[in-house]
């Protein structure tokens, strides 16, 4: 008897087991995997908040490993609590796939869940989820936080003259979705698998940061307690991000170019690393946030760089930017 390799050859109730075997154990959870529902504890508001990855728009499978997709599927849903100025507790993850998937894929999407989760927002876990077939690899997760007392930090609380500041890095994941791009496609479009031999070092960095990003979690509640007026993260690129929350506060963030690391375009018109954007009423930022310019009060364009407009558009928007290329 050949041992399964497909999730087409598990019952469902195999690959669960399989899944929850390798996700860790959430701190805030006093019921887990298994039930209806998990039951997290928790001392303040309760954040929530989602994002699907499907195969194609989201992820190429020749790029992405099983391990890529659960670190990044748990870093972007992490890195929306952290903006909130929570610290994350549980996730819940709803996986649909074609029924030849590996199950070692599976497992090791699992084992990526935990890592992210123990790398980035210690003590944090996934607590249950869904499984179904689908013909598109498709991940879904809600990640929920505690604001712990706190008030949740908004997008709608800056203030004329406070000093915008950022945490993490800016155009390096982009870099890496550029590098895929032109280098590992064939002349229809279709991914290729990444060759790490033909990357230099920085190359490879990037193209990792894009595959598993970094987002600093953690001081999402820094910032919170440092005073932070208004918070986001930058998925679709600083341009695009802050203009949003320039809209959500009415006012205008100017920018300096100078203060955005060594590729200000690509800082301004990438997205992906999941930086944390802030407003800070006080000249003396909390740790891991420097100052890339300060709130003006509303101009005719939510964004300035040096003064001048930027083309807050820049960024990713996932039903004009996709390519439509198959995987």
């Amino acid at each position: 008897m050949h041992e399964p390799t497909t999730v087409g050859q598990l019952a469902e109730r195999e690959i669960l087991r399989r899944i929850a075997a390798r996700t860790g154990t959430a701190q805030a959870a006093t019921v887990g995997p298994g039930d209806d529902a998990a039951v997290i504890r928790t001392s303040g508001s309760v954040i929530a908040t989602t994002d699907t990855l499907v195969d194609g728009p989201d992820f190429r499978r020749a790029w992405t490993s099983g391990y890529d997709l659960g670190w990044k599927s748990a870093a972007v849903n992490l890195a929306d609590v952290a903006a909130m100025g929570a610290r994350p507790t549980a996730l819940l993850v709803a996986l649909a796939m074609p029924n030849d998937t590996d199950i070692s894929f599976v497992e090791q999407l699992a084992d990526g869940l935990r890592d992210a989760c123990d790398s980035l927002a210690p003590g944090c876990a996934v607590v249950g989820g869904d499984l179904t077939q689908s013909a598109v690899l498709t991940v879904a997760v809600t990640a929920l936080g505690d604001t712990e007392g706190r008030e949740p930090v908004l997008r709608s609380g800056a203030r004329m003259g406070d000093v915008v500041a950022i945490a993490g890095e800016m155009g390096v994941a982009a870099r890496g979705l550029d590098l895929l791009f032109s280098r590992f496609r064939d002349g229809e479009g279709h991914a290729l698998p990444i060759d790490r031999s033909r990357l230099l070092d920085d190359d490879l960095r990037a193209i990792d940061m894009q595959l598993r990003p970094q987002p600093p979690i953690g001081l999402g509640v820094v910032a919170a307690l440092g005073g932070a007026t208004a918070m986001m993260d930058v998925s679709d690129g600083l341009a695009l991000d802050a203009s949003r929350l320039a809209d959500a506060s009415d006012v205008t963030l100017d920018l300096d170019r100078a203060r955005l690391g060594a590729d200000p375009d690509r800082a301004l018109s990438g997205g992906e690393d999941h930086a944390l954007l802030a407003t800070f009423s006080e000249t003396e930022l909390p740790p891991g946030f420097r100052e890339i310019g300060r709130v003006r009060a509303r101009g005719a364009q939510p964004v300035l760089v040096d003064g001048s407009v930027s083309d807050g558009a820049g960024g990713w928007d996932p039903y004009r930017d996709w390519d439509g290329q198959a995987s």
